[in-house]
């Protein structure tokens, strides 16, 4: 007969190594919808492209789009007017600058022509009043430039300046020192602080240098 088996006495099973599972992949991680791209989504319910396709609305809209248009169209023609009318009056500014300049020399000319008829008729002129009426002329004349901003550069006598004087000859003289003006031969001018024709000179030099 077999012998019951006593429960006490039997050996403790030793526990096994612990099973440890490994981390489960985390969950994949879905975009919320508003972070979507919009051109990704889906279409509004109802339309196709997410546009209200209601005809009144589309009729509005291509009214809207018709006075755009008509207002550009309005705008590009006014700055082309605009540009064509700047540009001919600065070609006319530039074609009549000298309008104000010419009025003020048709004085001159008159006194010129006045002068060559007393010549040519009647009794001779004397060399006295031929010269006043010159001298009148020439005083009228320097008159209207000055008033345009020219004037005469005055070298008799002065250092030669190269910037406003133009030597024609170097003569020896004892009466004026070395690199001066000796003579001026045709008057400079000005107009304000830009040249406009040096004046020609001729320069002393020390005699026997």
């Amino acid at each position: 007969m077999s012998q019951p088996i006593d429960e006490t006495t039997r050996p403790a099973t030793e526990p096994g190594p612990e099973y440890v599972s490994p981390d489960p992949a985390p969950p994949e991680t879905q975009p919320a919808a508003d972070e979507l791209d919009p051109d990704l989504q889906d279409p509004a319910p109802g339309t196709e492209t997410g546009i209200e396709d209601d005809p009144d609305t589309l009729r509005a809209r291509a009214a809207k789009a018709d006075q755009h248009w008509d207002l550009y169209l309005r705008t590009r023609a006014d700055l082309d007017n605009y540009r064509r009318r700047a540009t001919r009056e600065r070609q006319e500014a530039v074609r009549y600058a000298g309008l104000g300049l010419i009025e003020k020399l048709l004085p001159v000319l008159d006194s010129f022509d006045m002068a060559l008829a007393a010549a040519q008729g009647g009794a001779p002129a004397t060399l006295e009043s031929l010269h006043q009426g010159i001298a009148m002329v020439q005083a009228q004349l320097k008159t209207i430039l000055a008033e345009a901003g020219v004037r005469e550069i005055d070298a008799q006598g002065q250092p030669f300046d190269p910037n406003l004087h133009e030597a024609v000859a170097h003569h020896e003289s004892d009466e004026v020192a070395d690199g001066h003006v000796l003579h001026q031969i045709r008057k400079g001018y000005q107009l304000y602080d830009r040249l406009v024709r040096p004046a020609a000179v001729v320069v002393a030099k020390t005699p026997g240098a």
